[in-house]
């Protein structure tokens, strides 16, 4: 690659990731991952318990070092240089970090000192931001008498207070009611088109991630997909065919040897993906009469690319926060 190229390159990427590990004693949390993430972009990370999300998430906020390989963040090392990632990111974690025994202006007043802001500049600041999550008027109001929604735009104002460039949030809709989740992703996307920050978000919503421009799939440690939405979707091809059945395990085996395809049994219910699924619908009730108690046939969805890719659902009960 040319200078040239490599400075356009290193001006659009937000985010790069090269060959990043994470142990943890013998246990492998991220195996070897390589990805970018472009400047203005708002990047959704998945994956079940185990994948590694959460180490990733830990190393881009610098409260731990890979084991090897690189992360660079906005230029600057993740490893080597950890106070300019600092500088270049604002990060909204899962867990409130609010004081709520604090006003909402006093919380950001805290944050904007924590990053050398002071008078004029940081009250000027402290304005902005409070009009921007649209809290101007409850600026000087305890946060413990806010709303879920409320209490997660102050948080959102505090991560932006010393104006970021990456935007990292850790299931940042955890608890919000769906009209909540709807204003977060409306300011989000106003975040990204009119000040240009990127956005790294992790979420176990389904709607959540199809709002996402692109999206990376992680599977014990490693990267197993990564597109936006319909480019995901358009990879699993055909149909997606879901049988219920009082034996499903009795009746993959059998689909498997009489149609030679590789049905699995997910919940109880038989699963695969095929070309013409109504054609292959009639052919296997022609087939076992009398086994098959309901099924559907519909076109991908992200939820069918997660299970496709890793093998589990997209976010299962006993996985929920």
């Amino acid at each position: 690659m040319s200078a040239d190229a490599q400075l356009q390159s290193a001006a659009t990427t937000a985010i790069a990731l090269e060959a990043l590990s994470h142990r943890y004693g013998e246990r492998v949390a991220i195996d070897g991952l390589s990805l970018s993430v472009s400047t203005a972009e708002i990047f959704g990370l998945l994956g079940p318990n185990g994948s590694g999300k959460t180490t990733l998430f830990r190393i881009l906020t610098t409260l731990m070092l890979p084991s090897s390989g690189r992360a660079v963040v906005m230029g600057a090392d993740v490893t080597r240089e950890p106070n300019e990632v600092k500088r270049r990111i604002g990060v909204v974690f899962q867990a409130a970090s609010v004081d709520v025994k604090l006003t909402a202006a006093e919380n950001l007043r805290h944050q904007g000192h924590l990053y050398g802001l002071r008078g004029s500049a940081l009250e000027g600041r402290i304005a902005e931001m409070l009009g921007r999550v649209g809290l101007t008027d409850r600026a000087d109001e305890q946060v413990e008498r806010f709303s879920g929604g409320m209490t997660r735009r102050v948080e959102i104002a505090k991560g932006l207070m010393h104006r970021p460039q990456v935007l990292l949030l850790d299931e940042p809709t955890t608890g919000l009611d769906p009209g909540a989740r709807r204003d977060l992703w409306q300011y989000l996307r106003t975040l990204r088109q009119q000040e240009h920050v990127t956005v790294l978000i992790t979420t176990h919503l389904m709607e959540e991630a199809e709002q996402c421009d692109r999206l990376a799939i992680l599977n014990e440690g490693r990267l197993v997909a990564l597109g936006t939405p319909p480019e995901l979707k358009r990879q699993i091809g055909g149909d997606v065919i879901v049988f219920d059945a009082g034996e499903p395990h009795s009746l993959a085996e059998k689909i498997a040897r009489r149609f030679r395809v590789s049905p699995a049994v997910l919940d109880g219910k038989v699963r695969l993906e095929i070309a013409n699924g109504h054609r292959f619908v009639t052919e296997v009730f022609e087939a076992f009469p009398g086994e098959i108690e309901a099924m559907s046939v519909s076109k991908p969805t992200l939820e069918d690319v997660f299970i496709d890719r890793t093998g589990h659902r997209f976010w299962t009960e006993g996985q929920r926060p």
